[in-house]
């Protein structure tokens, strides 16, 4: 090891990467429930098929975006060095605008259409 106040031993690293993937499997787990109760829901009140692609699109960017987050937290576990920390820091923040730039048009023009074709 060297002097770096940013060391972490390996054993205490190994905690945290396990936490992280025990994360992962976690939100995998919710995110499959949440998806099979959007689908029944949708079936039990033979929802409007703009509604249901709404509610889909909103569990596959709540998908992405807890993905992109834990991806973050793997890579600062793995991280060398502080300046090793801020880049990884730096491009999620700067992927997760784009992405979420990106979900907000998505859905607002799924939002329009639901509203364009409730109005006719």
């Amino acid at each position: 090891m060297t002097n770096s106040l940013f060391d972490v031993p390996d054993g205490l690293r190994d905690f945290a990467e396990r936490g992280v993937e025990q994360a992962r499997k976690a939100s995998e787990g919710f995110l499959a429930v949440a998806q099979r109760a959007a689908e029944a829901a949708g079936d039990a009140a033979h929802a409007n098929p703009a509604v249901a692609l709404i509610g889909s699109r909103l569990l596959a960017y709540t998908e992405q975006n807890v993905n992109a987050a834990l991806d973050l937290a793997r890579k600062l576990v793995q991280a060398k060095d502080v300046q090793d920390a801020f880049a990884h820091q730096s491009e999620y923040v700067r992927s997760q605008l784009a992405a979420l730039q990106t979900q907000a048009t998505e859905l607002g023009a799924a939002l329009q259409k639901t509203v364009v074709r409730g109005s006719n």
